[in-house]
């Protein structure tokens, strides 16, 4: 009646019961990668669990994930809100822009960005200093502080230097912000031998890295509000161990920051070496 074989009628139904039954267990494995980073994008749950998929015996591309998700409404939903942390109108010395129409680092510990985001806590709000490292996109330092001071800044710099593996020669890049200008932070800069790089105005596209992983720790990994500072402390400790350690970058090929940066610093100790055997005695 209806130009349809009955063959094909029920192997319809037959294929919609398989892709149900399917799209559950999918459903199932997104879910427990999602108790540790409740908003990673699809295109990264696809590699994180194709070898899951194949165990299971799923023939589930990345197209097919993202139908999946969309079914069970699962897909990340954009968050997008603003709150200025930058004093960028002051008297002190604002330094060049070292970065601008320059080539990206090839290396770890070349190039340092910072940048600071707020934190909402119920009872208060926080500020969270971030130094993350350009080419490997790990972070190097960070603190959680309960003013916009210099002090929560340099916290974050001093952790990032006891990290440090290597003596290449390193640019820190910032905003314009009060704190990055002040006296105590640049003395820090002078005595570790890093020079200082800033943007060049109030676009906040120069430094689009820093602004990125913000986003990233907040829209992704920092999903419930702490009760206070200190639950936020312990949270954004997590959330860093995570984002370093377990979350894989598209911009790395899919490999975590970690892996990224120790490979790098190993081939550089390795080099280090090799010119060192070759010097006479």
């Amino acid at each position: 009646m209806f130009g349809i074989s009955r063959q094909a009628y029920y192997k319809r139904i037959h294929a919609e019961i398989n892709r149900a039954s399917r799209n559950s267990i999918a459903q199932a494995m997104v879910q427990q990668v999602r108790l540790k980073q409740p908003k990673i994008g699809t295109r990264k749950l696809h590699f994180l669990l194709k070898e899951q998929f194949t165990e299971a015996g799923l023939k589930l591309g990345r197209d097919g994930l993202f139908d999946a998700l969309r079914r069970a409404h699962m897909l990340v939903q954009p968050k997008r809100c603003y709150r200025k942390t930058t004093d960028s109108k002051h008297w002190l010395y604002k330094h060049p822009n070292l970065v601008k129409n320059r080539p990206k680092p090839v290396m770890a510990e070349q190039l340092w960005v910072a940048d600071i985001t707020y934190i909402e806590t119920v009872q208060t709000t926080g500020y969270l200093s971030l130094i993350t490292d350009a080419y490997s996109r790990r972070i190097m330092g960070h603190h959680l502080h309960a003013s916009l001071h210099t002090d929560g800044v340099l916290k974050a710099l001093n952790m990032a230097l006891r990290q440090r593996k290597t003596d290449r020669a390193l640019v820190h890049h910032s905003d314009r912000g009060l704190q990055y200008c002040a006296e105590a932070y640049q003395q820090v800069h002078r005595r570790h031998g890093v020079a200082c790089s800033m943007t060049d105005g109030y676009d906040c596209y120069q430094n689009a890295l820093a602004e990125r992983v913000n986003g990233i720790l907040k829209n992704e990994l920092l999903t419930a509000k702490p009760q206070d500072l200190e639950q936020a402390a312990t949270m954004i400790d997590q959330a860093i161990s995570i984002y370093n350690q377990q979350r894989p970058h598209l911009a790395l090929k899919y490999k975590t920051p970690d892996e990224v940066h120790r490979a790098s610093v190993e081939s550089d100790l390795c080099v280090a070496k090799k010119a060192a055997a070759r010097q006479p005695i």
